[in-house]
């Protein structure tokens, strides 16, 4: 083996001899892997096609032994240090040039406990792991949209899904989690255990440790849901968003329906004629009785004329994969997001009218509705706070190649700096793109923020989990 030079939390370089590099991987159950050696392509990548890094090391973990003997290793060389878990955030921040990559995509194991209606969940689990084994049961975690998601960094950056209305923050429905500290402890964080290490890491993202498991309560839902997806001509988009605010203001907590405005994807419930032209869709999920959801949904499947219509009853399985294919690996990607204290007209007009500005097929304006069971709890009562919010506006920009990265930045920029004016001033750490400033940070947790630093500055007052959206340690 030869040594490697990898870059330091100072800012400086140390180079790491065949006699140190051996030593760790004498130690790790996992392997240890540098440029040009097996799996090290496969680990370094991410979800992102623009974040294209190369870490001087990867240690891809198979158990919490190997976070502890990586997070000493890192702190004994002070070296910068990632942590990968499903490496879907769209920043990026699971890889870095020159530093340690911890990975623990290979820990994937999930228990079901159906009797206490609880499920543990290893961090490198993706969103679809654990609603296989839960659904087996008929019951399911509240999680997000995509199946390829993982689950670690959507949970400790608050998470929202179509179960969110109901149940409150995916981070609300954690009851405890396993963190490596920076100085190699192992503790959990619970109600009983730790209980502000809890508060943190429920939205303060993975400034406070590595979590290598969670485990999560559980609600009856499915196997079987009313729901899918219905699609209408662009043209139609203000009377369909006028009535799907009324759909998001009115309905039940067991209805979510999320609004998509885009291009017609080529989807095969999508007739060929409609491909590559602007639709509004909403994405329909109701988890309550399905009479009731049938019932609720039956006036908007007859509103209009749809050119696509896929609600019905169906897996909750298959609802969560619903929007897995307009989010693959490999594109570019890059993303503004606001929270919303509600749907205006002025807010929609606007929206209508950016969605005929788009500039790749693979774009979208995105409205997910998160009212409900999380505003029911008061905003200190975890760091991930903002739950004066109703609304996630998400703009996504996606497209093929980097010749294309101005033109679709600027987009999404345009849009975002006409569209915040609507924001109640907060935003979801977890689709902040990596230029983001620091007050975009503090924007995401409004007043938990300096009470996340005092945090910051009891579990990690050197900063070594720095590579995130990082929260600066008050020592």
């Amino acid at each position: 083996m030869s040594s490697v030079v990898a870059k330091r939390l100072a800012g400086t370089e140390v180079t790491l001899g065949p006699d140190v590099l051996n030593a760790l991987r004498s130690r790790l159950r996992g392997a240890l892997v540098l440029a040009g050696e097996g799996t090290y392509e496969e680990a370094r990548t991410v979800w992102n096609a623009m974040i294209d890094c190369k870490p001087a090391l990867v240690v891809r973990c198979l158990g919490v032994a190997d976070v502890v003997t990586a997070v000493a290793f890192a702190r004994e060389h002070s070296l910068v240090l990632t942590v990968k878990g499903g490496g879907h955030n769209i920043s990026g921040l699971a890889t870095c040039n020159g530093g340690m990559q911890l990975d623990m995509s290979l820990m994937r194991g999930v228990w079901v406990d159906p009797v206490a209606r609880t499920a543990h969940a290893q961090a490198g689990c993706l969103l679809g792991d654990v609603d296989r084994e839960t659904q087996i049961y008929g019951l399911a975690a509240v999680l997000g949209f995509v199946s390829a998601t993982g689950i670690a960094g959507l949970t400790l950056g608050g998470g929202f899904g179509y179960l969110t209305r109901r149940f409150g923050w995916t981070c609300d429905n954690v009851r405890s989690m396993d963190v490596v500290t920076a100085e190699g402890r192992t503790v959990r964080a619970s109600e009983n255990e730790n209980r502000d290490l809890l508060w943190a890491l429920r939205g303060g993202g993975g400034n406070f440790g590595v979590a290598t498991g969670f485990t999560y309560a559980l609600h009856p839902v499915g196997p079987e849901v009313v729901a899918g997806a219905i699609a209408w001509p662009g043209e139609h988009a203000p009377e369909v968003l006028a009535m799907a605010r009324s759909v998001i203001e009115d309905s039940p907590r067991e209805l979510t329906c999320a609004v998509v405005l885009r291009m017609a994807p080529p989807a095969p419930w999508l007739p060929k004629h409609i491909h590559g032209k602007p639709v509004v869709m909403l994405a329909l999920c109701h988890s309550g009785a399905m009479a009731a959801g049938e019932e609720l949904l039956r006036p908007i499947k007859a509103f209009g004329t749809p050119v696509g219509d896929i609600v019905q009853r169906r897996a909750y399985v298959s609802q969560q994969c619903l929007l897995d294919a307009t989010q693959p690996k490999g594109r570019r990607y890059y993303w503004k997001s606001e929270y919303l204290p509600g749907l205006t007209t002025e807010l929609l007009s606007k929206l209508a009218e950016y969605a005929g500005t788009i500039v790749s097929p693979h774009s979208a304006l995105i409205l997910f509705p998160i009212d409900g069971a999380l505003a029911a709890l008061p905003v200190e009562h975890s760091a991930v706070g903002n739950r004066d919010a109703r609304v996630v506006l998400n703009i996504t920009s996606s497209w093929e190649t980097a010749a294309d990265d101005e033109a679709n930045v600027e987009w999404a920029r345009a849009v975002w700096r006409d569209l915040r004016r609507f924001s109640t001033g907060g935003t979801y750490v977890n689709f902040l793109t990596e230029e983001e400033p620091a007050e975009r940070i503090r924007a995401a947790y409004g007043s938990n923020y300096e009470r996340l630093a005092q945090l910051k500055g009891r579990w990690d007052p050197e900063n070594l989990f720095r590579v995130n959206k990082n929260i600066a340690p008050h020592v």
